[in-house]
């Protein structure tokens, strides 16, 4: 279809709306507000949203955020030490480039700036309400809209976006006594920093990647450091520098300098990619470089030993740090070969019986990522919770739509992670799945969701898993944050990002029911299917 085709149609859609504004006075009852789309979140995701919905021609939305600042998980994981573990270049918007990113793999304080200039530069602060969590939403089956109760009062909306991501609800272990501690406890995403580590005991819990950007940044101010490690993790050197002022000024002067940068990280990528998908075996060779990397820093055999993995690299997230190993093997650390199990008075106790007396436990947990706590404030058509719905296992279409659950589309849902590459490249994959999505709706015309067939949901997540066997997250040996409880892996794309692009340009309506209003239903076919072989083969 032509792009004045497209656009003819994008107008006759929003004529439509605005129609039935008039019609129904602007206002629902009680004096509720409506928009067409309420995105929740300000992250990577809920701003990319916004940004593509104004492009789209669709003013008429807003970005709920429950804290008081954009910027999601870079908002709200300030440690010392922060940072991204992928190039800075490739971890920003297509269509924001920055060019004057001071370093390869840029801090917190700087990807923090960037969303805020994107809020900005976009002019999407209009849109955003601060400090507005959403405490529940429920989807009305004779509006078709969805109801949202916020902490600052109901709204409906026609389509919900949740963007709330993976990375922003905290998990913490239950710990025995941890509630009779007497000293600091803080999880690295909430960190006090009010408190003052300076000479102090402290317990760091877990080795991920907080942890490992946590250690080297606080072991030089506190008296004692002890790391709880149930499993060591795989660190490979981070290849970081600073930015040249030189480089900067040829990225502001010609910027396709800055997406020829771009376009040659996400094909190293691309390329690797496959050793995780298809060649698991093919990893040894970088497992060899990692051994080497420990054995550099870490001259005791028996440190040396608990901080290798008995599993194959790539099966958890390969970590990027050239200062934690040599943090290790400072005088004032202790690493206990065991995960936490108990607290009395202000000893820690390892679960292989080791007792520590501290000050202050930090916790590098991670975050609920298999059952992500928004899930349980979604109510779907059959009046049950996505949490419910989802009790077995995560599972949508395209990592997107829901079966139950009209008109709500996810960013970064079930299986669109990666685990060697820029979630940024997924998000706008999906946004452009959110946008043929809106224009289809347009172009149906009237009240009108698209419900999303469980049959599709279940060919789709077929197809994902069976791909899923062969990776090395699933064969490499491990237990990571990738498998939910039942030990199914509801996290991980199986493929190239270029794959799940081709797999999301496009809305196929043959995997949507249309449903329109009790009192004006009328039986309708769905459009012939628009799915091209490439997305068909990108399952």
């Amino acid at each position: 279809m032509a792009e004045d085709e497209r656009q003819q149609e994008r107008e006759r859609g929003r004529e439509r709306r605005r129609e039935r504004r008039r019609e129904q006075g602007g206002e629902r009852e009680g004096g509720r507000e409506h928009v067409r789309v309420a995105v929740i979140g300000s992250g990577f995701g809920g701003l990319g949203a916004a940004v593509r919905l104004r492009r789209e021609g669709v003013t008429d939305f807003v970005v709920l955020e429950r804290a008081g600042a954009v910027g999601g998980t870079w908002r709200d994981n300030s440690y010392p030490g922060c940072a991204c573990d992928v190039p800075s270049h490739l971890y920003s918007f297509s269509f924001a480039p920055n060019p004057d990113w001071p370093r390869t793999f840029s801090g917190q304080e700087k990807i923090q700036e960037y969303l805020e200039e994107v809020a900005d530069t976009f002019r999407l602060r209009s849109h955003i309400r601060l400090n507005t969590e959403v405490k529940l939403m429920r989807w009305d089956a004779d509006e078709l809209w969805w109801e949202i109760e916020t902490s600052n009062g109901t709204l409906t909306a026609d389509i919900v976006v949740s963007a709330t991501g993976p990375l922003s609800d905290p998990k913490l272990p239950d710990i025995p006594g941890l509630d009779t501690f007497e000293g600091k406890v803080f999880h690295s995403a909430r960190w006090d920093h009010d408190y003052d580590l300076r000479g102090k005991r402290v317990a760091m819990i877990g080795t991920g990647a907080s942890a490992i950007q946590i250690v080297p940044a606080i072991q030089r101010e506190v008296g004692k450091l002890t790391l709880f490690q149930r499993t060591p993790p795989w660190v490979m050197p981070r290849m970081d520098r600073a930015i040249s002022k030189a480089e900067r000024w040829v990225h502001r002067q010609l910027p396709f300098t800055t997406h020829a940068r771009r376009g040659i990280l996400w094909g190293i990528r691309e390329l690797q990619v496959q050793a995780f998908t298809k060649r698991p075996n093919e990893l040894g060779a970088v497992e060899l470089l990692a051994k080497r990397n420990i054995a550099r820093a870490i001259k005791d055999p028996a440190l040396r030993a608990k901080l290798t993995p008995s599993y194959r690299i790539g099966c958890k997230r390969i970590l990027l740090s050239n200062t934690y190993y040599p943090a290790l093997a400072q005088p004032n650390v202790d690493v206990v070969a065991s995960g936490l199990s108990g607290v009395r008075g202000n000893t820690v106790i390892a679960a292989d019986g080791t007792e520590t007396e501290v000050d202050a436990i930090i916790f590098g947990t991670g975050f609920h990522v298999t059952d992500m706590p928004i899930a349980e404030r979604v109510v779907g058509a059959d009046g049950v919770t996505m949490m419910e719905t989802w009790k077995d296992g995560m599972k949508s279409l395209r990592g997107a739509t829901a079966a139950g659950f009209p008109n709500f589309m996810t960013v970064i849902g079930p299986n669109t992670g990666l685990g060697n590459s820029s979630m940024i490249l997924m998000i706008e994959s999906q946004l452009n799945y959110l946008a043929d999505y809106v224009r289809q709706l347009d172009v149906l015309g009237g009240r009108a969701a698209l419900a999303v067939r469980t049959s599709a949901v279940h060919a789709w997540n077929d197809k994902v898993q069976e791909r899923m066997k062969r990776t090395v997250w699933n064969t490499g040996g491990c237990n990571s944050w990738y498998l939910d409880e039942n030990g199914v892996n509801t996290t991980i794309w199986p493929g190239t990002t270029s794959e799940f692009r081709n797999a999301t340009r496009r809305v196929d309506l043959a995997e949507y029911e249309v449903v329109r209003p009790p009192k004006a239903r009328v039986d309708e076919a769905a459009p012939k299917s628009r799915k091209t072989k490439k997305a068909e083969a990108a399952a």
